[in-house]
């Protein structure tokens, strides 16, 4: 018997743009850094970035995370996702770390302070890519609905670098949404892009496809494909829990919107510009740059968020 997969109309998304050097946000962001004298340029760099608030839910409290692996991902490349996961939610590792980057989503509130404790919670494994190589948008609901429809629960499915999927690579790397009805639950969707595009979807671990060119910096868990889709997951799970559905933080269209990272694109560490992610630290052993730390060691480069508080885009280091 054949499965039924869910009409695209049932359900709605929101998609974020995570490209290399974004030709559009990053272009405009800094467009006056190349155009007019540093004094200006700063001034022009420090004008406020504001995401409103448009009076929805937003997900507090423990919200379980559920993974859906699609296609074939080695045991080490789900440990690093893994362990990015539940880094999160742990205050153990020394700064500047996981947890202290993802403290920042505690600003975003409704009324009152409350942080966004994301727990792990099942995995499926489908190594059998039961639905084909090729996937549509509706094909992501459909998969990602095997973590169930709990509320506070956000169900991500996570496709290998084999999987093709609609407007992967060339316009979106990652999206988040949510599905409609009493029933509705949040879902995200990243996928390794190794293979497709690792110049627009895992810079700046790799050459990127557009704009100024730099040297790639070292992933700091040699996976330029899985350090990549950490960059993007930590993405789509910040803007999901600020905006889960479509009336939570944003600027500009709901359709389109400019969420809590997806606002600061391209920006690791002080001074950025365009081609270049920014001041970072770098592990003197392997050479992998890093701007936070995690569980079991771990070492994750992770995009700047904005922050309510100050209304700019905060880096960690």
């Amino acid at each position: 018997m054949s499965k039924q997969i869910p009409s695209q109309k049932q359900n709605m998304t929101s998609n974020y743009y995570f490209a290399t050097v974004s030709p559009t946000l990053l272009s405009l962001f800094f467009l006056f850094i190349f155009t007019t004298s540093p004094s200006t340029a700063a001034l022009v760099a420090q004008q406020p970035l504001l995401l409103k608030y448009h009076n929805g839910t937003l997900l507090k409290g423990n919200v379980t995370v559920n993974l859906i692996w699609y296609g074939k991902f080695t045991p080490i490349q789900r440990s690093i996702i893994v362990d990015f996961l539940q880094s999160l939610n742990s205050a153990t590792p020394p700064k500047p770390s996981v947890f202290t980057w993802w403290k920042t989503t505690e600003k975003y509130n409704s009324g009152g302070v409350g942080a966004s404790t994301l727990v792990l919670g099942k995995q499926f494994l489908d190594e059998a890519y039961s639905l084909g190589k090729a996937l549509k948008n509706s094909q992501i609901v459909y998969l990602a609905a095997k973590g169930g429809h709990a509320q506070r629960t956000v169900n991500v499915v996570l496709t290998a670098e084999d999987v093709a999927v609609d407007g992967f690579c060339r316009s979106r790397c990652g999206s988040h949404g949510a599905t409609r009805g009493a029933a509705r639950f949040a879902y995200a969707w990243v996928g390794n892009s190794a293979a497709f595009c690792p110049g627009y979807c895992a810079w700046p671990f790799h050459q990127p496809a557009y704009g100024p060119q730099s040297p790639p910096l070292v992933a700091p868990n040699g996976d330029v494909g899985v350090d990549g889709m950490v960059i993007n997951l930590a993405t789509v799970l910040a803007g999901t829990v600020t905006n889960p559905f479509r009336n939570g933080y944003f600027q500009g269209s709901a359709a389109a919107p400019l969420e809590a990272v997806s606002a600061c694109t391209g920006v690791f560490g002080s001074g950025a510009y365009p081609g270049y992610p920014g001041s970072v630290l770098v592990d003197k052993s392997t050479g992998a740059s890093y701007n936070a730390q995690g569980v079991n060691g771990r070492k994750y480069l992770l995009p700047a968020m904005w922050d309510p508080k100050t209304s700019q885009c905060t880096t960690i280091v």
